[in-house]
């Protein structure tokens, strides 16, 4: 059922993405679709206390409450991000707003590469507190490693990422020069 759940809270997020957006730019509606918007975080309530609801009531710890603290880790990181992103990308193509940034180079894609670890981070420590709180939460009545080992799940995607990140200030991307720019579009 949690599973099912979590596939439920993802599809619904897209839709509420999609309609508050189509409310706000196609039907000129921006009130209301940002009212849908804001109905996004009940979305991850309504999974923690269903997550919370099935451990008390007895539920064995598995993948799927990892699944769903990673989830949740994740929305709070990157959720409003994305909608921010999707929400400018939405307001050029629809609204006549202004062309979002492109791509950054150098130390500035740097940068912006370790703002997004510190959201990995962010994700990462929602993720293991909630797994940690369920640890505790369940105690020795449980076979709590699977709930472990996501957590160090998390704590390895964080790792990942800090790599990823150090490369872009080890080795910077570069400014496309307008010979290889001209060249790139000659050969398409």
């Amino acid at each position: 059922m949690l599973v099912a759940l979590i596939i439920t809270c993802e599809i619904a997020f897209w839709v509420l993405l999609a309609g508050g957006l189509a409310l706000r730019y196609l039907a000129k509606k921006p009130r209301l679709g940002a009212a849908v918007l804001l109905c996004e975080p009940l979305l991850e309530l309504v999974l923690l206390v269903v997550t919370t609801l099935d451990l008390r009531n007895g539920g064995e710890p598995g993948w799927s409450h990892g699944v769903a603290a990673l989830y949740i880790g994740y929305t709070v990181a990157f959720g409003h991000a994305t909608v921010k992103w999707l929400d400018a990308q939405a307001a050029y193509r629809f609204g006549g707003g202004p062309k979002p940034p492109g791509p950054k180079y150098g130390k500035e894609r740097a940068l912006h590469e370790w703002k997004l670890w510190i959201r990995t981070l962010l994700g990462a420590a929602v993720a293991v507190g909630l797994l940690q709180i369920a640890i505790w939460y369940v105690g020795d009545a449980a076979d709590t490693g699977t709930l472990q080992s996501t957590q160090f799940a998390a704590l390895r995607v964080l790792g990942i990422h800090a790599v990823i990140a150090a490369t872009y200030s080890i080795w910077p991307r570069k400014a496309p020069t307008e010979a290889g720019e001209k060249a790139r579009v000659d050969a398409s």
